[in-house]
């Protein structure tokens, strides 16, 4: 892959950059996909945006934090880079965290079932990220180490891994694997257990090949808690299956 310009054009001197264009059309387009089924699990579209509107600010806050926070040295001798993203630095656990928190959060306080959300919310969440993932291209970050294969992406002069291009495939491929069992669900909560499992699988072993991870003491951020985030939602899968809120599907 060639060297990417990360500047998509200027607009009053301001640089408007392909990373934020592309996040904001993962984040439109999902929202788009989420409205639009929202009435499979028998819920208005309406109320969907107010979900959106709410929890993604959420989210950006909260993937920057935590990014940031793993990130500390970085940013302690200059706190005004805190809020500079235009060049990256969005962790997506955070993210997850904090948006599907707040669905939550919102979700008690309006009377909603939960895991109906949330399960309305992974596939639309997967194909976010597949869109969102190509920022990290137009930034030259989130790659992976040294390669030669076909497709690799040049940073200054050398090629790697394009690690971010991997998640970008499977998180689609998630996208369709999911809108199909979701409208197969015979329970609440199978679609975002389903992502909790096929995507932590998927990031555990693709953050083995990234140069730039967030770190807990010797061990890669992202596999630890993709490893928790696995085993907690495994195990919500065959509890939810047994216990949890049935769908009839015969109506």
């Amino acid at each position: 892959m060639p060297i990417p310009n990360p500047v998509a054009f200027t607009i009053f001197h301001i640089d408007i950059m392909w990373y934020g264009i592309l996040i904001t059309a993962g984040i439109a387009l999902a929202t788009i996909v989420c409205m639009r089924r929202a009435p499979k699990h028998g819920l208005d579209g309406d109320r969907i945006l107010n979900f959106v509107i709410i929890s993604v600010p959420v989210a950006i806050v909260g993937a920057r934090l935590y990014y940031v926070i793993f990130n500390w040295s970085m940013y302690a001798g200059d706190l005004a880079k805190i809020v500079n993203i235009r060049m990256g630095g969005l962790a997506i656990h955070g993210g997850l965290i904090f948006g599907l928190g707040t669905a939550v959060v919102l979700c008690l306080i309006w009377k909603i079932r939960p895991l109906n959300i949330l399960d309305l919310a992974a596939p639309c969440v997967a194909l976010a990220q597949a869109i969102g993932r190509w920022g990290n291209y137009f930034n030259s970050e989130a790659h992976g180490g040294p390669t030669n294969l076909p497709w690799a992406v040049t940073v200054n002069g050398q090629t790697y891994h394009p690690t971010f291009l991997y998640e970008s495939i499977w998180c689609f491929l998630l996208f369709l694997f999911l809108l199909y069992m979701d409208n197969r669900r015979t329970f609440e909560g199978q679609t975002i257990c389903l992502y909790g499992m096929l995507y932590s699988v998927e990031r555990f072993f693709v953050e083995a090949l990234r140069t730039d991870s967030l770190m807990v003491g010797p061990f890669k951020q992202a596999q630890v808690i993709s490893f928790v985030i696995f085993v907690v939602c495994l195990a919500g899968y065959f509890i939810l299956r047994n216990r949890g809120r049935k769908i009839d599907r015969t109506a």
